[in-house]
């Protein structure tokens, strides 16, 4: 990339201020039929991982805006023995307040630390439709775990802060999910065509 382009996707305007990108992820084999100790545990679910590899899939996921990337990862893992970390519920409450005080958010917040804390990966996908202040939290968190595995698109309005902490932590960073993908797999110990 050169100079110039960096320049313009810095000055992109941030992701509230400018026109939806619509994104496409790759499809998953429709034949795959998941493998006999495939898990998912999904947000709030009790954290009873099996004794295999296991993926978090954290990330943006402002609802309306993120694309749910997260059911993609799955149906590309489900061929094989590893337990996915899943933290969108589809059931989420709007109505959910913000804070300690409330039982449904405290209860999302912790299960997400724990999963992340016991999970053996990290994929991070950083929607560039969104801004992810707790995805971003949740980077600098992890960043020296050696567990993450993070996709940030070229337009992400954050790329360069990233960018530093990847050169600077060392974590895996991609700019597309078709990169990404085979990525995740490989640190699940999963063999990729």
């Amino acid at each position: 990339m050169s100079a110039t382009d960096s320049r313009n996707i810095q000055n992109l305007p941030p992701p509230w201020l400018r026109e939806k990108v619509e994104i496409t992820l790759p499809q998953a084999p429709s034949n795959s039929k998941p493998h006999a100790d495939f898990q998912t545990i999904i947000a709030q679910n009790t954290l009873s991982v099996k004794e295999q590899p296991s993926v978090f899939l954290a990330g943006s996921i402002e609802m309306g805006k993120a694309i749910q990337w997260q059911n993609n990862m799955t149906d590309h893992l489900k061929h094989a023995a590893v337990t996915v970390l899943n933290p969108r519920c589809g059931n989420w409450d709007p109505n959910t307040v913000s804070d300690i005080s409330d039982p449904t958010f405290r209860g999302q917040v912790e299960w997400e630390l724990e999963a992340m804390n016991k999970a053996t990966v990290i994929a991070m996908y950083l929607d560039e439709n969104t801004v992810s202040p707790i995805s971003l939290l949740e980077l600098g968190l992890f960043a020296t775990s050696g567990k993450l595995v993070v996709c940030c698109p070229k337009a992400f309005w954050r790329k360069g802060n990233v960018q530093v902490m990847a050169k600077a932590y060392g974590f895996s960073l991609l700019e597309t999910y078709e990169e990404f993908l085979p990525v995740v797999k490989e640190r699940l110990g999963i063999k990729t065509e």
